[in-house]
């Protein structure tokens, strides 16, 4: 891949602070071509002459849509541009397609799901886009977060080569039950295929003496109630492994009450967020598409976790490509130690534990020591400078002479610091 257009869907054009991580890129990134298109600003002349965008199009290897969320999607003049792309009647499929998002994160997988979505309609290959804070690229590990995703999209076009280190190591953990010939099949597979040695792991055989039973006994210690090891089995086996796989059979629209159980009984770790860093992976039997809800849940397991999720392979289709293709990017996540910002479904469920737990501190011991030492304690209050600094436009803002005096300079003094990061 040459050449990468940015499609600039934010109604500020260049002075769009989501443009200015896609210009950091672009410095970061010298051996790609960047070009730039701002429908956000020219949606209306777009809508009389569209022929000059399509050129653009159809000279790119990449389109990289650029925007900011706007109420749970895209800026109005970023889908109305879509909506002249589809109408255009140009055939782009086979066209490579990714997109990079600023927001607070409030539903910005709703954002991101409709350009992949449309997209995909119209025959391109989608590629997971990065989701950032709005102001993560004035600070060097969202500046990092943005560099790597760059390599990963690079890696995922075959263009940044990575080896495999062999003491590295997975494990498979699998619901298997005698006739669950096909699902042992693909974990067989998965074993052949993976560059790292793997271990599996079946839970069925694991002596479970119950359920959780919310006692709050691991609430202080991290101990269980049970005595069956299952504690001390979970962290000093499964949790030492450098990637975690489940396998499964889809049952009643879930991973089955097998795993429910195995679930549940991980509460010993209470909201610690201990495999944090830890790529996952999932080997499914039966027709996940369809499974809209368990697609959804295990999105969020690894968002909540701070895991990357390195894909799931399911049986539908070439069921060995797909295999391979979980095989050789768990194995990039695992070299790499690759992990994407947390999007709307891991940013709004950690503040909602951040706050739990600060709250029940007195009984909640363990995760209290361990949100304290991990800095999960990101109280607003605590960012008393950024408060201030808005205290203070907001008083310029609405001084009616001072706006009218100021002009453009407002927009000019947002992204100042947005200016002086690209040159980081």
């Amino acid at each position: 891949m040459d050449t990468c257009l940015v499609i600039v869907g934010s109604p500020k054009g260049k002075d769009s602070i989501t443009l200015h991580t896609c210009l950091y890129l672009e410095k970061q990134f010298p051996q790609l071509q960047f070009s730039y298109l701002y429908p956000g600003q020219r949606i209306k002349a777009l809508e009389k002459d569209f022929s000059a965008a399509l050129e653009s199009i159809r000279r790119a290897d990449m389109l990289l849509f650029c925007y900011p969320v706007y109420t749970f999607l895209v800026p109005y003049q970023l889908h109305r541009f879509i909506e002249l792309m589809k109408l255009s009647g140009e055939d782009f499929s086979g066209k490579i397609a990714t997109q990079v998002s600023t927001s607070k994160h409030f539903y910005d997988i709703t954002a991101h799901r409709f350009l992949q979505d449309n997209c995909q309609d119209m025959g391109m290959r989608v590629l997971d886009g990065l989701s950032a804070d709005m102001d993560d690229i004035l600070k060097e590990s969202g500046r990092k977060q943005a560099r790597d995703w760059m390599d990963f999209v690079l890696w995922q076009l075959g263009e940044r080569p990575v080896a495999a280190a062999s003491e590295k190591k997975a494990v498979i953990v699998a619901d298997l039950e005698p006739e669950d010939r096909k699902l042992k099949e693909m974990i067989d597979r998965f074993v052949a295929v993976s560059p790292y040695a793997c271990d599996v792991i079946n839970i069925r055989e694991f002596p479970f003496q119950g359920g959780c039973l919310s006692c709050f006994n691991c609430a202080a210690t991290g101990k269980c109630a049970y005595k069956d090891g299952f504690d001390e089995f979970l962290r000093g086996t499964i949790h030492k492994h450098d990637a975690i796989l489940y396998a499964f059979r889809i049952q009643d629209h879930s991973m089955g009450s097998r795993f429910k159980l195995y679930d549940d009984r991980q509460f010993c770790n209470g909201h610690r967020t201990v495999t944090m860093g830890t790529p996952f992976g999932y080997l499914v039997e039966g027709e996940y598409s369809k499974e809209e809800n368990l697609r959804l849940l295990l999105e969020a397991r690894a968002q909540v976790g701070g895991n990357f999720l390195a894909g799931v392979a399911s049986d539908e289709g070439d069921v060995n490509a797909n295999i391979g293709r979980l095989s050789a990017t768990l194995g990039y996540a695992m070299e790499t130690r690759y992990t994407p910002p947390q999007n709307f479904l891991g940013v709004g469920g950690m503040k909602i534990f951040r706050d739990l737990i600060y709250m029940m501190r007195g009984l909640m011991r363990a995760d209290h020591k361990f949100f304290k030492s991990h800095g999960q304690y990101d109280f607003p209050q605590k960012q008393w400078k950024t408060s201030w600094k808005m205290y203070l436009v907001g008083w310029l803002m609405n001084n009616k002479k001072l706006r009218a005096k100021a002009g453009g300079k407002f927009s000019e003094g947002m992204i100042g610091p947005y200016k002086k990061a690209i040159d980081t």
